[in-house]
């Protein structure tokens, strides 16, 4: 549902998209982390560096039982909160999210409770 909400509603295509485990970045260097997945946010390892690491919860869409045009509407919703999370992101300063700035860290968090 998630590939055929992104082709239908946001005009992308993902079809040889796929879930990632977070070992297969593990080697790399990152400025930020955000999580999405409450289970991804138990198991979320030290990053090497010093990234501002957030956790964006969000509704399991997959776990979401209705019929199909719910779960259809389900899988949208989630995507527009996460679209909602991103422009809330790229809107802010970006000296603000310095890796050392605590308030842009705590600036990053507090966008994951926008709804």
């Amino acid at each position: 549902m998630a590939i055929r909400v992104l082709r239908e509603h946001f005009q992308i295509d993902a079809s040889s998209a796929r879930s990632k485990s977070w070992e297969e970045f593990k080697d790399g260097s990152f400025d930020l982390v955000i999580t999405v997945c409450d289970k991804a946010r138990e198991t979320c390892p030290v990053w090497p560096g010093q990234p501002i690491v957030a956790h964006w919860g969000s509704p399991d869409p997959a776990a979401f039982v209705g019929s199909e045009e719910e779960t259809y509407r389900h899988f949208r919703d989630v995507a527009l909160q996460i679209t909602r999370r991103i422009d809330l992101l790229i809107a802010l300063p970006i000296e603000r999210l310095s890796a050392y700035s605590v308030a842009g860290e705590q600036s990053v968090r507090d966008i994951g409770e926008v709804g």
